[in-house]
């Protein structure tokens, strides 16, 4: 089978991993199954709250804590399926004329992204309200979604031989600005959980860029490493948005410390006394040597280091890292393709390790867990260019192949209750599923 996504993890049989957009979630995929976790106790243990048979899946999606998740499998990668895991049941499923590489989730807006188009769907009853056509190559589906509702934002790479960023509104569906970010082609793109800031990196990976997302101005500038140039393969911002963290092909996880008070009072010379003093000449040695340099050396100085680090066991694994607040404690969790889920505790102390709490291995099976039939409802709410199923896969097979139009009305009203019931069902975190 050809490499999915460009991901030779597929191929290999190893396990998909992806955290929910606030980080309550985490979703698993091994081979012929997938499973649902809670995080609220991953200090000391994982707690399964759904298992069920499937078909191999690349891509798994969950809406919060809601009962809703968008799957893709390999077995149909143009086909994406909406599901209602604690009904066991398929409420609809659409089918786009390429592969699709990427879907992302809010409140507000589903987004599919094939190679050359985005397809925004509105959320509550997942009717296509806008298409951007033509976009630039994009063969591994890089793109962001915004979790907030507020500012729901949708960025995607603006060209194939530099890394520009396109903001565009998914609520008002028009362009929001474009950001010149790198030199190179674009590798990572993450939102603030408010939507106002965007994080960038290249495929070069050796500087990590934050801008605004209203205005495109640059607010911080990271430096992950010097020496070699690197694939990042996830960025995320902390779900308190203080921090930022990076992981690549190397074996070494990177966290910054965004720290928006100290660059305000740097901007506007805010010092007092003996700092002051020290700040000053600082300033004035540091301005005095680098103007004598290279731009690309005197960047280097302006570029912040990264806050903490952890160096995994090995290197060339692909791992999605994310930072949250777990029991009033701040928590690393790294979930990496070979099986495990990492715990690590965030150090107040710049430059200080980060402390390993606890490995789950994802491949374990729990008990305690629930398993139950795989998903085979029929229901659906539209397939390609609005029509059933049935004909869904002529149309895809045709000229343009299926659009991922929506249906004018879920089919029936069971379907269109189980939609917004998963949709808006918001569960606790923890609490398992029941057969109900």
């Amino acid at each position: 089978m050809m490499s999915l996504l460009g991901r030779p993890d597929v191929d290999a049989g190893e396990v998909f991993v992806n955290f929910n957009q606030n980080i309550t979630s985490l979703a698993v995929a091994t081979s012929g199954s997938y499973s649902l976790y809670s995080l609220g106790s991953v200090d000391s243990t994982l707690d399964k709250i759904y298992h069920t048979k499937s078909d191999d899946l690349f891509l798994i999606e969950r809406l919060f804590e809601s009962s809703l998740v968008a799957i893709v499998s390999q077995r149909a990668p143009r086909k994406l399926k909406v599901c209602h895991f604690k009904k066991q049941s398929e409420i609809c499923n659409y089918s786009y004329s390429n592969t699709i590489l990427a879907v992302k989730l809010n409140r507000e807006r589903l987004i599919v992204c094939l190679e050359e188009s985005l397809y925004i769907h509105n959320i509550q009853d997942m009717k296509v309200v806008h298409t951007i056509r033509d976009t630039p190559c994009n063969q591994l589906g890089l793109c962001a979604l915004s979790s907030s509702s507020d500012h729901c934002y949708l960025a995607y790479p603006g060209s194939v031989t530099s890394g520009e960023v396109q903001i565009f509104d998914a609520i008002n569906l028009h362009a929001k600005t474009m950001i010149p970010a790198h030199d190179t082609p674009l590798a990572a793109i993450a939102f603030s959980p408010s939507g106002t800031e965007i994080a960038t990196a290249s495929e070069r990976g050796t500087v990590i860029r934050v801008f605004s997302s209203q205005d495109g101005s640059r607010l911080f500038e990271l430096r992950r490493g010097l020496k070699r140039c690197v694939s990042i393969v996830s960025l995320s911002f902390s779900t308190c948005a203080e921090y930022l963290v990076s992981s690549s092909n190397t074996e070494t996880v990177h966290i910054f410390r965004l720290d928006r008070s100290a660059a305000e009072n740097n901007e506007h010379g805010k010092q007092s006394g003996d700092d002051w003093m020290g700040y000053s000449f600082f300033r004035f040695l540091s301005k005095t040597v680098t103007s004598y340099l290279p731009t690309q050396v005197t960047d280097v100085f302006s570029q912040g280091r990264a806050f903490a680090s952890v160096t995994l066991p090995e290197a060339g694994v692909r791992r999605m890292c994310a930072i949250t607040t777990i029991q009033k404690q701040l928590r690393l969790l790294i979930a990496s393709q070979d099986g495990y889920l990492y715990v690590y505790s965030i150090p107040s102390i710049e430059g200080a390790e980060c402390q390993l709490i606890k490995r789950h291995d994802l491949r374990m099976d729990d008990n305690y867990a629930m398993d139950v039939k795989g998903l085979n409802s029929n229901v659906c709410i539209g397939g390609a260019a609005g029509v059933p199923n049935a004909a869904a896969a002529a149309a895809a097979a045709g000229a343009g192949g299926g659009d991922g139009k929506a249906a004018d009305k879920p089919g029936g009203s069971n379907a269109g209750a189980s939609y917004a019931s998963a949709v808006k069902g918001d569960e606790p975190s923890g609490s398992s599923s029941s057969n109900n």
